[in-house]
């Protein structure tokens, strides 16, 4: 598939699911040269998703967390331990620390069923980890003499 034809079907099936009144997509379209959806999730109100189409891939990431002020150490564990068992979306840090869920797709293998495959990972990784990292880094607990 070339660039051109996965950038349609992007827009093809994300759009179907805006128009799907069961869908959870409540957005769907471009913006700065990517193309996004927000979807509601159970473990916060919504998660926007980006795609990027290349030559060889469409690359998407969702962003998870700010870089956490505490516990560092345990929510970057976290991560790896949940990256062990998660695909085809991966939990990344970026180089200020902020905390991303990344995958892509090979255009040779870009289809609806491979779209939907990496939407329902994204969701996934996000509504198991969300709460318990937010708990690790953003929950800071003084500890008592």
């Amino acid at each position: 598939m070339n660039p051109a034809d996965a950038a349609a079907l992007l827009e093809e099936v994300t759009e179907a699911w805006v128009a799907d009144p069961d869908s959870d997509v409540v957005w769907a379209g471009a913006y700065e040269g990517r193309w996004g959806i927000r979807m509601r999730q159970q473990c916060r109100d919504a998660t926007t998703m980006w795609f990027s189409v290349g030559e060889l891939t469409v690359g998407y990431e969702a962003y998870l967390l700010p870089n956490p002020p505490h516990g560092q150490r345990d929510v970057y564990r976290h991560c790896l331990a949940r990256n062990y068992r998660s695909w085809p979306a991966a939990i990344a840090v970026d180089d200020q620390g902020d905390i991303y869920v990344r995958g892509r797709i090979h255009l040779d293998r870009l289809s609806s069923q491979a779209i939907d495959e990496a939407v329902g990972a994204v969701y996934q990784v996000v509504e198991l980890s969300f709460r318990q990292l937010v708990a690790m880094g953003f929950s800071h607990r003084e500890k008592s003499s």
